[in-house]
């Protein structure tokens, strides 16, 4: 019976903890769990898009990475580990609730490191579809997990901050994953998976120091977990149904970017001319670049939530998220214009942090991981289609039409952010 799964809940959460000092070791456990399990999923998810095209071009056969048939895989590739992501944020949404947070997280962090890792032996182009996919319901587990697990434990008007701290710890991942691809440049592309199994290394860690949130322990003790179906009952559904839709229009736009930027930039004419390595160390610094930039908009993005509400807050990120990526293709240009503009783009990526800390508490404790994984990995789903469908539709080796299409999204996303709940106003709650 799910009734008598045993527990091990710390310390009650102390959001009367003004510094850093007051927090309780199970707090800093926790923190540090939820920070390095996001760490290792910004690098597991990028190292894909690093590496698409000529990864893909080599399990084809293909002469070169601008053949039709290698956008064609890639795209379905990515659109299989995005719809991945969205079923493994619901599934394991629903073992956090049932098993509790501590465990769920193990679980996700040991299925995203051991699919990445096996990625390296593909031999097909299937092959490496499902291995994608397999590892992507890993990492779209955690995150519902280890958000549940912070809103949880820490205190509640730190969410603005701790929600740009834990999106840092993707950024740094993604960072990672450059690195990685940068370092092993002349390597073939396999090789960079390998490096995908080192999270697993932080399972044993997680299940010995890491309690269960106490106000998950006690709901446990008190009653059962609903099932998934309750997210479209009545007191729910409204909360459900934005939440996919902002999540939706949102992810299915800066997913489009983060793949096909990539392939627009190595396809740029004065850059299409350069060696094989040079072109790719390019792309990886300009990704470098665009989630180091992206740092400092999680922190802006937490500044605008303390100051006007989460709800705002998403509407200013949105609108320049918009602008940016509007104006980086709204015209052609050249490879060191175009940067300027990415750069922006990252910036306002700064929004995705605010979901952290806002989507789970607007659910009920036995619902919040089911709630905010499902709500808000569903909109991987969007942006699996959304991937491929701008991939096919742009002409082979020029994406930045589809790219400019795809910042259209984000108008529909700031309508549907207006009418989303405001939970409190974490400038000013004093819990």
């Amino acid at each position: 019976m799910v009734r008598a799964v045993k527990t091990n809940p710390g310390p009650a959460p102390a959001p009367e903890a003004a510094r850093l000092r007051d927090l309780s070791g199970a707090q800093w456990k926790s923190g540090v769990a939820a920070w390095l399990g996001w760490l290792f999923d910004g690098l597991d998810m990028h190292l894909y898009t690093l590496v698409a095209a000529p990864f893909v071009a080599s399990l084809l056969g293909a002469a070169s990475t601008t053949d039709p048939l290698v956008r064609e895989k890639s795209s379905w590739i990515q659109a299989a580990f995005l719809l991945g992501w969205a079923v493994g944020g619901g599934f394991f949404g629903r073992v956090g609730d049932v098993l509790g947070r501590s465990r769920a997280l193990s679980l996700t962090i040991l299925t995203y490191a051991g699919f990445t890792g096996l990625s390296f032996f593909a031999q097909t182009w299937w092959q490496l579809l499902i291995f994608r996919f397999l590892a992507a319901l890993g990492i779209g587990g955690e995150w519902a997990v280890g958000a549940s697990l912070l809103s949880e434990t820490w205190p509640r008007r730190w969410r603005p901050w701790i929600a740009a701290v834990l999106q840092t710890g993707v950024n740094l991942g993604v960072l990672l994953a450059c690195l990685v691809t940068f370092v092993l440049a002349d390597f073939p592309k396999r090789y960079v998976f390998l490096a995908g199994v080192l999270p697993a290394l932080l399972v044993y860690w997680v299940r010995r120091h890491v309690p269960e949130p106490q106000e998950w322990a006690q709901a446990r003790r008190r009653e059962q977990a609903p099932g998934p179906l309750a997210l479209f009952q009545p007191g729910v559904r409204r909360v459900t149904l934005l939440t996919i839709a902002v999540c939706a229009c949102s992810l299915t736009a800066w997913w489009a970017f983060m793949f096909w930027n990539n392939q627009h930039l190595l396809h740029l004419p004065e850059v299409a001319a350069w060696p094989e390595a040079q072109r790719h160390r390019f792309v990886s610094a300009a990704f470098f670049l665009i989630i180091g930039v992206s740092v400092a908009g999680n922190f802006f993005a937490g500044g605008l939530a303390r100051l006007l509400g989460y709800r705002w807050g998403l509407v200013v990120m949105f609108a320049g998220f918009f602008a940016s990526m509007f104006g980086a293709f709204c015209v052609a240009r050249g490879h060191r214009e175009l940067l300027v503009w990415v750069a922006a783009v990252g910036f306002f990526s700064g929004v995705f942090g605010l979901f952290t800390m806002y989507l789970p508490p607007l659910f009920p404790t036995l619902l919040r991981t089911t709630g905010a994984g499902f709500c808000y990995n569903i909109g991987r789903v969007a942006a699996a289609g959304g991937t491929v469908f701008f991939g096919l539709s742009s002409q082979v080796g020029d994406f930045r039409k589809a790219l400019l299409w795809a910042s259209f999204l984000f108008l529909p996303a700031i309508l549907v952010a207006l009418l989303m709940p405001e939970p409190d106003r974490p400038a000013r709650r004093q819990d």
